[in-house]
C-alpha cells in the first residue's frame, strides 16, 4: 500500500462521515448517523493499516503521516460524544476538522515524507496533540456558544439546558486538557528527563487549565443566577456574566498556549517547545 492509494480511502471516508453528520443533524438518527460516521473511520483505519504494514513500521515518523491519526482519532472521538450526549451539532464538527487533515494530506503530498525532527519522533507525540487538538475545538465551541449567549440581543436568561451543555463541553474539553498534561508530562520524562520544567508553554497550559478548573468549580458551587442576592442559608450563585466573561478569559489563556508563545520575546530561543 502506498500513499497513490490514500485519495480514494479519504474520499470514501469523507463521503461516510459527511453522511453521518447529515443523518446526525437532520433526523437525529443516532444509531444510523453513528454507524455511517464508524464505517467511514473505519475506512479510514484501513488506510492506516495496509500503509503500517506496507512500511514495516507504525506510520507516524513523517509529517504526513502524523495527520492521518488527527483524522481517524478526531472522527472517533466525535462519534463517541454523539452516542453519550446526542449533540447534533458534533458530528459535522468532527467532520469538518477530520476532513480539514485529510484535505492537507491530499493538497500537500510532500509532507508525506517530511520527517518530524527526533524529539517528536515519540509513541506519545500523536495521543498528545491529539486530545489536545479536539479539548482545544470543544473549548473553542463552548467559547462561540457563551458570546452568544452573552450578547444576543433578547438578553434573554440562559436556562438549565443552555448552561448545562456550556457544562459538559467544559467538562469534556477540560478531561481532554488533563489527559493531554499527563501524556505531555510522560513524554517530557522520556524525552527530556523531567516531568514537568516550568517552561513558558507548560506555563500558559497550567493557567489555562486553572482556568477551566475554576469555572467547572463555581458551576459546581451551584445554580448560576443573573442577580448576585444572597439568600439564607445559601451559598452566593455566580452571575451569568461572570461565567461567560471566565470561560472567553480562559480561551484567550489558551490562544496563549497553543500559538501565542511563539510571538513571546521570553519563550525564544528557550522554550523547549518551540521547534
Amino acid at each position: 500500500m502506498t500513499w497513490d492509494y490514500f485519495i480514494w480511502f479519504g474520499m470514501a471516508a469523507a463521503i461516510l462521515w459527511v453522511a453521518g453528520a447529515v443523518a446526525g443533524a437532520a433526523s437525529g438518527r443516532v444509531k444510523a448517523a453513528a454507524a455511517t460516521s464508524l464505517c467511514g473511520s473505519l475506512v479510514f483505519l484501513s488506510f492506516i493499516v495496509f500503509l503500517w504494514i506496507s512500511l514495516g513500521r507504525p506510520p507516524m515518523r513523517t509529517i504526513g503521516e502524523t495527520r492521518l491519526w488527527y483524522s481517524f482519532f478526531l472522527s472517533l472521538t466525535g462519534v463517541a460524544v454523539y452516542v453519550r450526549w446526542r449533540y447534533r451539532w458534533i458530528l459535522p464538527f468532527s467532520c469538518v476538522m477530520s476532513t480539514v487533515f485529510l484535505c492537507i494530506n491530499v493538497f500537500r503530498p510532500e509532507i508525506h515524507d517530511e520527517s518530524l525532527m527526533p524529539a517528536l519522533q515519540s509513541v506519545w507525540f500523536i495521543p498528545h496533540v491529539t486530545v489536545y487538538m479536539f479539548a482545544y475545538a470543544l473549548l473553542g465551541a463552548v467559547t462561540l456558544f457563551a458570546l452568544y449567549l452573552w450578547i444576543r440581543p433578547s438578553r434573554k436568561i440562559p436556562d438549565e439546558t443552555e448552561m448545562g451543555m456550556c457544562d459538559n463541553l467544559v467538562r469534556i474539553g477540560w478531561s481532554f486538557l488533563t489527559l493531554g498534561m499527563v501524556m505531555g508530562a510522560l513524554w517530557a520524562k522520556q524525552a527530556w528527563g523531567d516531568w514537568w520544567t516550568w517552561d513558558p508553554k507548560e506555563t500558559w497550559a497550567a493557567a489555562t487549565w486553572l482556568g477551566y478548573l475554576l469555572y467547572l468549580h463555581l458551576r459546581s458551587a451551584g445554580n448560576a443566577s443573573p442577580s448576585a442576592d444572597i439568600s439564607a442559608g445559601e451559598m452566593r450563585p455566580v452571575p451569568y456574566d461572570i461565567l461567560f466573561a471566565l470561560l472567553v478569559f480562559s480561551f484567550l489563556l489558551l490562544q496563549m498556549c497553543w500559538y501565542g508563545i511563539n510571538y513571546l520575546p521570553a519563550a525564544q530561543g528557550v522554550s523547549i517547545h518551540s521547534y
